[in-house]
């Protein structure tokens, strides 16, 4: 692990990349506080190919993306062409859409549909990775989880993971457990923190709340996972100071400074 594999999600600074010139200014931003990559996802009406000029002036690598799942049924030829400008392989899907969530035969379905865009996307040399949020930890047929179908009943060389951490203790999950659980199947992993504000659970910086990053990263380490990537969904102060906590923090655990 180097700190050539550390990147920002993007969604952290939403406001913030609406216009190609936003976007520009946000990316050299993202590179001043030392990250080397970013995931793609919530970004303004911006050509691809704006965007990996913008990237590539920021001196920063387009890791990963997140991809509606509309555009992935509908416009996949599109979807491949963009990932490979960039020279992104990790096709990312940040959510299953509601009306699969709630039954079992919801994720009998969402696995169908995914299979063939999943396979596509191997076949072209890319990989689809599947972002979680707590509702995939709840048991779909009395004795699995979401999660559980999502990793039994698929394929594991075509549908990767991207584990959202903070999601995964949401849910009630062992996040550094569930690290190892897929191992072999997340290049890419979403860390933020848990803290409690108010007698609620909320999104923040790595450090600032209570989860053991320390075993988190240290299982991420472990199971080889390629790209570590910095997420917070909602920030109770400038996000991009929140990136710079989280980057500072995570520096520290991969041991480049002390």
């Amino acid at each position: 692990m180097d700190k050539s594999r550390i990147g920002a999600q993007l969604y952290t600074v939403r406001e913030f990349t609406k216009t190609p010139e936003s976007l520009k200014e946000t990316l050299l931003r993202v590179k001043e506080i030392g990250y080397a990559a970013v995931q793609v996802s919530a970004i303004g009406p911006i050509r691809p190919e704006v965007v990996k000029e913008l990237a590539d002036e920021a001196g920063l690598a387009i890791c990963a993306t997140h991809v509606g799942f509309d555009r992935l049924r509908g416009q996949l030829d599109e979807v491949v062409r963009e990932h490979k400008l960039w020279n992104c392989r990790y096709v990312g899907l940040g959510s299953m859409p509601p009306e699969y969530r709630d039954s079992k035969k919801g994720y009998e379905k969402f696995v169908r549909e995914t299979a063939p865009i999943a396979r596509r996307l191997h076949e072209e040399g890319l990989q689809f990775v599947y972002h979680n949020h707590r509702f995939e930890f709840a048991r779909i047929d009395g004795t699995r989880t979401g999660m559980d179908i999502l990793l039994e009943d698929t394929d594991p060389d075509a549908f990767g993971i991207e584990l959202d951490v903070y999601w995964a203790q949401a849910g009630g999950g062992s996040p550094d457990a569930w690290v190892r659980k897929v191992k072999g199947r997340m290049a890419v992993v979403h860390l933020k923190d848990m803290e409690i504000v108010k007698d609620q659970a909320v999104t923040a910086e790595l450090g600032e709340g209570n989860m053991d990053v320390s075993g988190i990263v240290r299982a991420c380490r472990d199971t080889g996972v390629e790209w570590y990537v910095v997420e917070q969904d909602d920030c109770r102060r400038d996000p991009f100071e929140s990136l710079a906590i989280s980057y500072r923090r995570l520096m520290r655990e991969m041991s480049f400074e002390h």
